[in-house]
């Protein structure tokens, strides 16, 4: 397969919205989405890939853009009955959602590998642009807190982030591989491109790769900033930042990338902020990053495969 020209890593809500934004300007062999999977995890029997389907259901037009995750209609019948039938019910998954899981979950165990069951799921979806996991193999994202140590979906779910995060690690990221695409888009991709997702917790496992951060630094890299106005439209990124003792600032997000990144996109009203991103060694371009509709989204895209034009 020829290798994608513009390689995006995302996960999460804010991931999907640009990735969807990407993927209306874009033609399907020019870009390649690849996506964290360290919040994978095993429910019920079914193998959830909750940033895989985000985006997904963001590029096939079907997710519930209210809500912020799953997909739009929902019913929940099957989790009303598993309450009656005292089930654990912590995590959510609306009907229509099940059917992915349930797809994925038989496909794996028939032996096919992630990103061949997400190819698959895709297809299925209508979806024409390439979404692959950073890894066919597991890696787990794991938040130690002062309530202990807390798989991902435990901390983010079960306990709605409310432990004080200490650190966070990302278990057999040692020993796993970039998925094929990943590894060739590290490669040769002319630009690259960070989502607007939580730098710890959706990029970084992303980064934890093998060799994943020594070749980006080859590459001409863009990131966005998932702040606007020392906020986060959405997660728990900021909650994060403060309790590991970090400014909730563009200026931390540069220094997190610093390795990596040639240019970190900020909002537009955050225009102050650019003499200390650039202290951080990164260039600050000021773009309009807020992302409500779908507009928004392709305007962004827009804007960023621009910057890229005259630069790359």
């Amino acid at each position: 397969m020829t290798t994608a020209n513009i390689l995006c890593l995302c996960g999460g809500v804010g991931g999907a919205k640009l990735a969807y934004g990407l993927s209306r300007v874009l033609p399907a062999d020019k870009l390649l989405i690849v996506v964290n999977t360290g919040d994978d995890f095993t429910h019920l029997g079914l193998r959830i890939c909750p940033d895989l389907d985000s985006v997904m259901y963001a590029l096939a037009g079907i997710n519930d853009q209210q809500r912020g995750w799953g997909m739009a209609g929902e019913s929940w019948q099957c989790m009303q009955m598993l309450a009656a039938l005292r089930a654990p019910t912590w995590f959510n998954l609306g009907d229509k959602d099940l059917a992915t899981h349930i797809q994925r979950t038989a496909a794996l165990q028939q032996g096919l590998a992630l990103d061949e069951v997400t190819r698959e799921l895709s297809t299925a979806l209508g979806i024409a642009h390439r979404i692959v996991p950073m890894s066919n193999d597991p890696v787990q994202t794991v938040v130690h807190t002062t309530a202990g140590a807390l798989p991902f979906q435990d901390y983010f779910v079960r306990r709605g982030c409310q432990p004080v995060v200490t650190s966070i690690s990302f278990r057999h990221s040692d020993k796993a591989r970039p998925q094929a695409d990943f590894a060739r888009a590290l490669a040769s991709a002319a630009a690259v491109i960070i989502c607007p997702s939580n730098p710890l917790l959706s990029i970084d496992p992303l980064l934890a790769l093998p060799g994943v951060r020594q070749r980006l630094a080859r590459r001409k890299v863009f990131a966005v900033s998932p702040l606007i106005q020392g906020r986060v439209v959405k997660g728990p990124a900021a909650k994060i930042m403060q309790e590991l003792g970090l400014a909730v600032t563009h200026a931390t997000i540069a220094r997190h990338y610093q390795d990596i990144v040639d240019y970190l996109i900020i909002d537009e009203g955050d225009r102050d902020e650019i003499p200390a991103v650039y202290e951080s060694g990164v260039q600050a371009l000021a773009l309009p990053t807020r992302m409500q509709q779908a507009e928004d989204k392709i305007r962004l895209a827009n804007h960023i495969i621009q910057q890229m034009a005259a630069v790359v």
